[in-house]
């Protein structure tokens, strides 16, 4: 008898610790069994659960063939422009558009304390002198 509860207590303890592992992965991996999407970070509003956006490009991609625009549709911003160089940075607030010529035009994290040193910093380094 003593040796049934033995075994018996084992198993518990077995069962314990591969709920607890598996338990580890779900919370890691997104758990629940749902199908693609980034998975992980599960946040909880209002008894609902988040998910993360795709990992992969497609989401993007049906957004961008979806838009419409008779000129240019700028792929960083799915904004419409006239031309290419006329796109908008997507995150104006921490980057400046620069233009480095023949219609081309960058988006680089704001520098310095400076206005337009982002700017004076690629100018030298087009040059060699940074």
């Amino acid at each position: 008898m003593e040796l049934r509860n033995v075994l018996l207590l084992a198993v518990s303890m077995f069962t314990l610790q591969a709920q607890a592992q598996f338990g580890f992965f779900d919370q890691m991996f997104g758990g629940g069994g749902g199908g693609g999407g980034g998975g992980g970070g599960h946040q909880h509003h209002g008894g609902q659960q988040k998910q993360n956006v795709r990992s992969d490009s497609s989401w993007y991609q049906a957004q961008y063939e979806n838009a419409h625009c008779s000129n240019y549709l700028c792929p960083g911003t799915l904004s419409c422009v006239h031309f290419p160089h006329h796109c908008p940075c997507a995150w104006d607030t921490v980057e400046d558009k620069v233009e480095l010529g023949d219609g081309i035009a960058v988006c680089a994290s704001k520098g310095g304390y400076k206005a337009d040193d982002t700017i004076r910093k690629i100018d030298l380094a087009r040059k060699g002198l940074l």
